[in-house]
């Protein structure tokens, strides 16, 4: 056996397992939120299903707002930072338009407590947090408008109220989740293709060919 001492592994950083609690919470929040609703769901449910005394909980989070609050971020600053990556590489606008579906279905695939939260009680964020999360709700809907624009004036779409289509697209979108089932024959890319088909192409057959 060697002589040289072998150093003993690290143990995690306060801050690291603190962050991994945080996280846990929330997913577990989310899980919660998704089966028996915002409303219903206490600060009690929630620290039996994480498996920490409810003061314990107190620790990470002041208020069930909160919890709410962090839900929607990382759900919007997910897509945010999606699309911000394929706006500074330059996408195509037919492609931004169908990942920009393909993300938010991904979404309920993996995150579908966030998802219900984020459509569903984003009435009941606090006041203080309110302003940020709309402004940010506001900006990736600005987002779709943009490349909706963007397509126009590249040639690629015709002429179309870029505001009024982008609430057209998520409107179909958004409400997948009411009937999305994870364990189905169809994936979120699935699902998108054919949404990104109706949109882009419409319903209308082609003209016979003479």
């Amino acid at each position: 056996m060697s002589s040289e001492s072998v150093a003993p592994t690290p143990e995690p950083r306060k801050s690291d397992a603190a962050e991994r609690r945080r996280a846990e919470i929330l997913e577990q929040s989310a899980r919660l939120f998704d089966r028996s609703g915002y409303n219903k769901t206490s600060m009690n449910d929630i620290a039996e299903a994480v498996g920490v005394r409810k003061p314990t909980l107190y620790h990470y989070f002041d208020t069930k707002d909160e919890i709410l609050y962090w839900l929607h971020e990382e759900f919007i600053n997910t897509l945010l930072t999606q699309q911000e990556a394929r706006i500074a590489e330059r996408v195509p606008a037919d492609l931004m338009v169908f990942e920009i579906m393909a993300d938010i279905l991904a979404l309920m695939q993996t995150h579908k407590g966030h998802v219900r939260t984020y459509f569903e009680n984003h009435r009941e964020l606090p006041e203080r947090h309110r302003t940020t999360s709309h402004e940010k709700r506001d900006r990736y809907r600005r987002m779709l408008e943009d490349a909706i624009a963007q397509g126009t004036k590249e040639g690629t779409f015709r002429h179309v109220d870029p505001g009024l289509t982008a609430l057209a697209i998520f409107g179909m979108v958004n409400w997948a989740y009411q009937w999305y089932e994870i364990d189905g024959t169809r994936s979120p890319r699935d699902i998108a293709t054919v949404f990104a088909d109706l949109v882009l192409n419409g319903l209308t057959a082609s003209p016979p060919r003479a």
